[in-house]
């Protein structure tokens, strides 16, 4: 059987061109749009425009790289060249970013469910423990239901009906 014919095997494309890590481009790309958007690159680049544009206007014109009469091309052209480096980079990094993003506000998210799940549960059993102690008997009710001169007065005043009732029934026998 033929290599095409073999339907157990997946085929595979065959790739032409450059290979890359996608992973380590985009950790360039994101090196560089953080570069590029720093005040500290914006000053050096004005430095180094400034410093382009007066070279090319003031020094005699054979030593002039990209002369101010042709409108300078060549600063044009590499500052062309630099944005349109830029802009991709820079919008895959946000890319990348947004991607972190979306990963984050997920894992954000589920602990989220999850603090709400144990508050949710704890409260249950706060509640739980509250209902629980409404039951239980505090030294305080002991204390009102065994006061000792309540007591005392009620078993005199038990002790007062039986002698009554007992002087009665002798008074009674008596008879």
């Amino acid at each position: 059987m033929k290599r095409k014919e073999d339907l157990a095997v997946p085929r595979q494309r065959r790739r032409i061109g450059v290979h890359y890590d996608n992973d380590a481009f985009g950790q360039f790309s994101e090196s560089i749009a953080r570069t590029l958007g720093t005040a500290r690159f914006l000053v050096w680049q004005s430095f180094l425009i400034i410093v382009w544009i007066i070279y090319n206007f003031v020094l005699p014109d054979s030593w002039q790289f990209d002369p101010w009469g042709r409108g300078l091309v060549l600063l044009t052209l590499v500052l062309s060249l630099q944005a349109s480096y830029a802009a991709p980079l820079i919008l895959l990094s946000q890319n990348r970013q947004e991607g972190r993003d979306r990963t984050q506000a997920e894992v954000d998210r589920r602990v989220a469910e999850r603090t709400q799940a144990d508050t949710e549960f704890l409260a249950r059993e706060i509640a739980s423990v509250r209902v629980s102690l409404s039951d239980i008997v505090t030294t305080e009710d002991l204390r009102d239901h065994l006061d000792a001169e309540a007591i005392t007065q009620a078993i005199t005043r038990l002790t007062d009906v039986v002698e009554q009732l007992s002087t009665r029934i002798d008074g009674l026998e008596k008879r």
